[in-house]
């Protein structure tokens, strides 16, 4: 059985000491804050990413990947292994997916000897995070890269994602909700409730007033969406804007009806926070649907 490396990107928001100990390939995603940019050469603290969000108002922007860079990024891969898993951040988030299945074309065209396998998550943050643990869980298991990502296209429709946003106005830079219901919804402490639909697009699915109800609506939404399917989560992920101890609510709660106890919590990196903005949680976990 040939063997190949699977390959991420900063989107996944996977702690680096994970990436570096399951030797995942990392693709970086730019972003801009205060005029500089940032990517693979140049990192900004994402404690600093948060605090000039929330002290100083600054508002950063982010880029896709274009064909070119990943074809630069596909070949140094291709230096360590000639078979190439790449699970891509959602399409429904971003062009780059397509980008990426543009130059893995190209790149076997140009060279007979490699194999490329580009699979659109339609995950995002840790969402996209627990769709490459469970990519690394059945390659452990001895599975090839076309099992591998078989399993994978058959897990997209069940890794849930929920999440709720502490501040309304970054969602409407991002064009998810309007001016007058983000302006409406601060003033009346509205937090909204929103997943990640079959397609991998951001749909908003409930509005609840008051924080603490609304990061327990996240854990009602994962009672109701793993009915009949507990036992399927070893593991939950959970992802935050700078806000760890709302994370931590989380995972008690969770693990109060639930009886699970194994979570990897991390922060959301700069390319999706500059999105979901401060004080964001995200809860992932495998159900009967998204």
């Amino acid at each position: 059985m040939d063997s190949f490396k699977i390959i991420t990107n900063t989107t996944a928001d996977l702690p680096m000491q994970y990436i570096k100990e399951h030797q995942l390939g990392l693709i970086y995603f730019n972003y801009i804050m205060d005029g500089v940019s940032y990517g693979r050469d140049k990192g900004l603290d994402w404690k600093e990413f948060y605090r000039l969000m929330r002290e100083e108002g600054m508002m950063p922007t982010t880029s896709q990947v274009n064909p070119e860079q990943y074809k630069e990024y596909f070949t140094e891969f291709l230096n360590e292994n000639r078979n190439l898993l790449y699970l891509s951040f959602s399409s429904g988030l971003s062009g780059s997916c397509s980008n990426a299945m543009l130059a893995a074309e190209e790149l076997m065209e140009e060279r007979e000897d490699c194999r490329i396998v580009v699979i659109d998550s339609k995950c995002a943050s840790m969402g996209e995070g627990l769709f490459v643990h469970k990519a690394l869980q059945k390659k452990a298991q001895g599975s090839s890269l076309e099992e591998t990502a078989g399993y994978l296209q058959e897990l997209i429709p069940h890794l849930t994602h929920v999440f709720t946003v502490d501040d309304l106005n970054h969602l409407y830079r991002g064009g998810r909700v309007s001016k007058t219901a983000a302006i409406v919804g601060t003033i009346a402490g509205i937090k909204p409730i929103l997943h990640v639909d079959d397609e991998g697009h951001l749909i908003p699915i409930s509005k609840i007033r008051g924080r603490k109800k609304s990061l327990m609506k996240l854990v009602d939404y994962m009672e109701e969406k793993t009915n009949g399917c507990i036992e399927k989560n070893d593991i939950i992920f959970i992802s935050h804007g700078d806000a760890l101890e709302d994370a931590y609510l989380v995972k008690e709660e969770i693990e109060r009806r639930f009886g699970i106890h194994d979570f990897m919590i991390n922060h959301i990196g700069p390319t999706i926070g500059a999105h979901s903005g401060p004080g964001t949680i995200a809860l992932f976990f495998e159900g009967n649907s998204r």
